[in-house]
């Protein structure tokens, strides 16, 4: 009886320890579970390993595997797991581009800003005053965009100024958008225009815009150089705007390689405004929104002449003796220039 009693008291023992065991292992489980779960949102959350920002283009169709290798290579992320698995959990869905890393930025950061899209932007000026052959070059020469340059566009109709487009993006997609805005604000600015302008059309206002650009770059200028063109378009004087002469020699370009000479200015083509009557065939350049509200809202005055005085503006004036006062001034500051 001693030795059964003994016997089943020895099984019971056993039963406990193996129960204790299985728990404590069970318990020990979750602590290592709990403690990787805790170890992986610590390095999900740490600071990376950048010490200056860095930038990572993310092409179409990577997957977050990919994406997490290009991070690794970059040297923006140290643990591509880590990435991989904290994007995940975040059920983060992660987009295509170029995208810029700061220093030292954690991969949850790194996760949020794909996430987000929230992609470089490049930044393309568009000084006023480009032909659209010039502006064509300067959308062929930037590297960030794609694509052929291949879009027709008509003199004039690109409107300047400063661009923002993402990585790829398409450069006949970026002319049509400036070619979009351009006739956007020529249309809103014509419904406003002054009455009583002796303009048929739009496209004559661009036209004289584009003199007005061209021939000045001072803001506070350009409705009195718009003034004088009217005043001679009212007294049937031809224009005599050098940069017409100008366009019409230089292929589109507007710009020569030497200053104008007599036989120049004689020279017969549909811009130059010293043989022709009237307006330019086109516009000669792609004129901003100040040249545009300056021939649709011209000052009040009398002047017919105009011609640089040496500051960067222009001396006016009324009469022809007048101006060639002017010009005889202005022919002493280009003597002691040279």
């Amino acid at each position: 009886m001693r030795r059964a009693g003994a016997l089943f008291m020895s099984g019971g023992m056993m039963v406990k320890i193996v129960l204790r065991v299985l728990v404590g292992l069970a318990v020990l489980a979750g602590l290592i579970g709990g403690g990787a779960a805790w170890e992986g949102h610590r390095r999900f959350t740490a600071p990376g390993p950048a010490a200056q920002p860095v930038t990572v283009i993310i092409p179409r169709g990577a997957g977050t595997e990919l994406i997490a290798q290009s991070l690794d290579g970059a040297g923006v992320i140290s643990s591509r797991w880590v990435f991989v698995l904290g994007a995940k959990l975040r059920r983060a869905s992660l987009k295509a581009g170029e995208y810029a890393f700061p220093a030292r930025v954690s991969p949850e950061e790194a996760v949020r800003i794909i996430a987000e899209g929230k992609v470089v932007i490049h930044k393309l000026t568009i000084a006023e005053g480009l032909t659209v052959r010039q502006v064509k070059d300067l959308v062929a020469e930037a590297d960030f965009l794609a694509g052929p340059v291949t879009r027709k566009i008509q003199e004039g109709w690109l409107l300047p100024e400063t661009w923002h487009m993402t990585r790829d993006e398409m450069r006949d997609d970026v002319l049509a958008r400036m070619e979009k805005a351009m006739r956007q604000t020529v249309d809103v600015l014509w419904v406003a225009r002054a009455p009583g302008l002796p303009l048929k059309s739009k496209e004559e206002a661009l036209i004289l815009a584009s003199m007005v650009e061209r021939e000045t770059g001072v803001d506070a200028e350009r409705p009195r150089v718009a003034a004088v063109f009217y005043n001679r378009m009212a007294k049937r004087m031809r224009f005599q705007s050098d940069p017409t002469v100008i366009y019409g020699l230089s292929e589109c370009l507007g710009e020569l390689d030497h200053s104008l000479t007599r036989d120049d200015l004689q020279s017969r083509h549909p811009w130059n405004t010293y043989v022709i009557d009237g307006l330019p065939r086109t516009p000669i350049a792609n004129p901003g929104r100040a040249s545009l509200e300056a021939v649709l809202h011209p000052v009040k005055s009398e002047e017919l002449y105009f011609v640089a005085d040496g500051t960067g503006g222009h001396a006016f004036a009324r009469s022809l003796d007048e101006h060639n006062a002017n010009v005889a001034k202005w022919r002493k500051i280009e003597k002691a220039g040279k």
